[in-house]
């Protein structure tokens, strides 16, 4: 196996942009992403509300597409790619999160993948025998799945962030194709997560022109993520074109043992999808950034009560009596559960605390202030002052709660398969 090489360079608000354009070329990305294909923009949203270290930055998404437009890339041929779960409400994440006023702003196109019109296409039909080399999909879906068509022959960029996950320990470059490339049935895969992501990995290198992560660690994600975490500043930024590389890098950085302790990381470099071992990736940038260990405790030692309940249900003593259900009609009574635990609990209760606590942070304040902070060539000089309080009031984030938890029983796909079935029987009479 060839050396890997992953760049990590340290940042701050005032040179974020420059040093965005520095990273992805010191990674190499115009090695790897072709100029006359289209690029997507695979955009990261693990919560649709605002939470530090969980989702795609706007500095991140304006970083990115300013250093491709610096390097001659057309920004017709660029697009920001956003999926949908039956949990995150990626239309109001964009927003909350700051990502569409970026989109609109350079003018590039703004897929969702669940829109009408976008098309999916059997897996077979796009990887051919491929699928004979599945560790997890062929079991998990017998009877075959469905990816976009738009992906075939397209460059993807990856937009993760680094942070910790209750299923993978961490999650990054990886399981961020997670939701481009399966649809909405993907939970069903949780039980065999780790293989998935590399089935994932290896349909993403046999149908994509070019695959490149860009991972924003401006803030960072311990405990138990991807959305009930504690996030600290930390002011790194990290680019490959080695997906398995930087999420191994990234591991490392948070304390892991990528190899012992990330599942996943370990069967890709087993199967030579990539390299997992950071003694034999090159990280060039900042040396003494790529040294640190930031001794995160990990997802594990303090999980909230939903991660102890999915963890039971996935692999533990509930799997036999409730994860039948979830891949039946009644499996909205998961994403209900799922929606009142987090959007109506516990933000309210214990994230506001913890986003205030970044807000005075210059990153915090730039987000904050991100629709009138005005960039120079190298970042933003003038990032506002720190105004205190949230965006959404505590009694507001209840409201919004309660409109995404009728979003997500409406758009349930088991409910919405029903409707279908009941639709043609209509027709067919």
């Amino acid at each position: 196996m060839n050396q890997s090489k992953v760049a990590i360079v340290r940042t701050t608000p005032e040179t974020v942009l420059e040093d965005y354009h520095r990273l992805m070329n010191l990674a190499g990305y115009r090695d790897v992403i072709a100029k006359d294909a289209d690029t997507a923009l695979k955009v990261n949203i693990s919560w649709h509300l605002f939470f530090p270290g969980s989702s795609t930055t706007p500095w991140q998404l304006e970083g990115v597409i300013r250093a491709m437009k610096r390097d001659g890339y057309d920004p017709d041929l660029m697009h920001a790619c956003h999926n949908r779960t039956v949990v995150i409400d990626a239309r109001l994440g964009e927003r909350e999160n700051k990502q569409l006023p970026v989109v609109e702003a350079h003018s590039l196109r703004n897929i969702h993948l669940y829109d009408p019109g976008e098309e999916w296409i059997p897996i077979h039909e796009a990887v051919g025998d491929l699928v004979d080399e599945f560790l997890a999909l062929g079991d998990v879906y017998p009877d075959g799945f469905s990816i976009p068509k738009r992906f075939i022959g397209e460059n993807i960029i990856h937009l993760p962030t680094v942070k910790t996950h209750v299923f993978t320990t961490m999650t990054g470059a990886m399981k961020n194709a997670f939701g481009g490339l399966l649809n909405e049935h993907r939970h069903w895969t949780h039980p065999v997560i780790h293989e998935t992501l590399v089935d994932l990995l290896a349909i993403q290198q046999k149908i994509h022109r070019g695959v490149f992560a860009v991972m924003d660690g401006t803030f960072a994600g311990d405990g138990p993520g991807p959305r009930c975490m504690t996030p600290y500043v930390k002011n790194v930024l990290l680019a490959s074109s080695d997906q398995v590389a930087i999420d191994a890098i990234a591991a490392k950085l948070m304390g892991f043992d990528p190899l012992n302790d990330v599942k996943f990381i370990r069967l890709a470099h087993e199967r030579g999808l990539g390299c997992g071992d950071p003694d034999r990736i090159e990280t060039v940038g900042d040396e003494a950034a790529a040294r640190e260990n930031w001794h995160f405790v990990g997802p594990f030692k303090q999980m909230t009560f939903a991660a102890r309940m999915q963890h039971r249900i996935y692999w533990g003593r509930l799997k036999g009596f409730l994860e039948w259900s979830l891949k039946t009609w009644l499996a909205p009574w998961s994403y209900i559960a799922s929606v009142l635990y987090h959007d109506t609990y516990w933000y309210p209760r214990w994230g506001r605390a913890r986003v205030e606590a970044v807000l005075s942070s210059k990153w915090g304040r730039l987000f904050h202030n991100w629709e009138s902070c005005e960039p120079d060539a190298r970042g933003y000089p003038d990032v506002g002052g720190s105004k205190g309080g949230l965006v959404r009031t505590a009694g507001n984030l209840v409201g919004l709660s309660l409109r995404i938890l009728w979003t997500c029983i409406r758009e349930a796909p088991e409910l919405s398969a029903r409707k279908r079935r009941r639709q043609r029987q209509q027709q067919t009479r």
